[in-house]
């Protein structure tokens, strides 16, 4: 029987007609040139074609110049580790590739094709990215399970010529970062004295993790499963290992003891009323799991008055939403023909999206949230997504980083 909350099945009922009407899915292709009369269409196919193949096989950076290739990103997955559902598989992940599409495409004016692949193994998966790779100007990975992400994303990073970006891993850790850099100077702590905790040490939390700590973090307990990770312990992957402390804490509740932020990319529910208590004053408490957040937010609230609370929805003050990196990540990236996505790229990103939310909200802002309230402090430390500065802003600042480290094909 279904447990369902009435809400939650009108959810599923709007999701479903908004999916398939007026015409199933949610992208499609279209012309950006005239096609109406015998002569376009001998220059849009033969014999006109031949002319750009011509250029590209002698000199290929004039695919750029002649295709789309350089407003084009792949959004890939094996559908191992989609949302909150897990492994559903490649062709069940469809729909959530198809709506990343729609963001590129909504948020940063970018062509995006999802493309989902049925792989055995990452070395399956790699050979087929590597292989299709020509066709974009970028390849955004999406929705693969820990570890294998790691290797995959550094496997094809090496392997190409152009930006690869797994956004479960860097899109997360960098709103993360953005809104942790805010919450510090409000709460008028630093980063490298900050006691900070990550349950959860998939993809999301190691590379928020390590964007913390190339900002400077040196404070970090990372958790999981079987507690803290920490010296001597066994089992304890590469990944892991990186953040594993000489430390007598244990549990969960021990890493929490003083502790000054909170990060979660784990489940629901796993953080007590008693471990918020336990925390440093004015805590920050980034309770990231979607749709139930590792612990209740009028929970939380009613727990502590001091703290500065972040949450992966939209229905709460301070939501950590990918939406407000990677379309402008990669918009930045292609504008200058980036070869990658380099850690000076991402901090770019970071910083930017940090400063952003200290300026003034512009009133088309408000009106489109309803809030006359928003302004830099405990309610308002990252971006909204509709704000119109993100795309300039962002994608300036990582375009920027590219020039200034050398992986740009182009100056602006």
């Amino acid at each position: 029987m279904s447990t369902d909350t009435p809400e939650q099945k009108k959810l599923a009922t709007d999701a479903l007609r908004y999916h398939a009407e007026p015409r199933p899915g949610k992208t499609a292709t279209e012309l950006t040139i005239s096609c109406e009369t015998q002569e376009e269409l001998s220059l849009a196919y033969t014999p006109g074609v031949a002319a750009p193949v011509r250029a590209i096989a002698e000199s290929p950076e004039d695919a750029y110049h002649y295709t789309g290739k350089g407003n084009l990103v792949a959004v890939i997955t094996d559908g191992s580790a989609v949302l909150g559902l897990g492994r559903v598989g490649a062709l069940a992940s469809k729909p959530v590739m198809e709506g990343k599409a729609v963001l590129f495409k909504r948020f940063a004016g970018i062509d995006a094709m999802d493309i989902e692949i049925d792989a055995e193994t990452p070395e399956d998966f790699i050979d087929t990215v590597r292989r299709i790779a020509p066709t974009f100007g970028g390849i955004n990975l999406e929705d693969i399970a820990a570890p294998a992400c790691f290797e995959i994303e550094h496997t094809l990073s090496n392997q190409l010529d152009i930006p690869v970006f797994h956004d479960d891993q860097h899109g997360t850790a960098i709103i993360i970062a953005a809104g942790l850099l805010n919450a510090l100077e409000i709460a008028g702590k630093d980063m490298e004295s900050a006691h900070i905790v990550c349950l959860g040490a998939g993809a999301a939390g190691i590379a928020a993790m390590r964007v913390l700590k190339s900002l400077g973090a040196r404070r970090i307990y990372l958790v999981d499963r079987k507690g803290v990770v920490h010296h001597g312990r066994d089992g304890v992957n590469q990944y892991k290992h990186e953040f594993s402390r000489e430390t007598e804490r244990r549990s969960i509740a021990d890493a929490f003891d003083g502790a000054d932020v909170f990060i979660g990319v784990s489940g629901p529910n796993l953080v007590t009323a008693d471990m918020l208590r336990s925390m440093a004053d004015r805590p920050m408490v980034f309770a990231l799991s979607n749709p139930d957040p590792e612990i209740d937010p009028a929970l939380a609230h009613a727990t502590r008055d001091d703290l500065i609370l972040a949450t992966g929805r939209s229905d709460y003050p301070n939501q950590v939403n990918n939406v407000l990196g990677f379309p402008f990540i990669f918009r930045g990236a292609l504008d200058v023909r980036a070869t990658c996505i380099n850690t000076a790229m991402k901090i770019a990103a970071v910083k930017a999206l940090s400063e952003l939310a200290r300026e003034p909200v512009p009133k088309e802002v408000i009106a489109v949230y309803r809030d006359e309230s928003l302004s830099f402090g405990p309610q308002y430390i990252i971006p909204k997504p509709f704000d119109p500065r993100l795309r300039e802003t962002v994608a300036g600042a990582v375009a920027q980083a590219a020039i200034d480290t050398g992986v740009a094909r182009l100056k602006k």
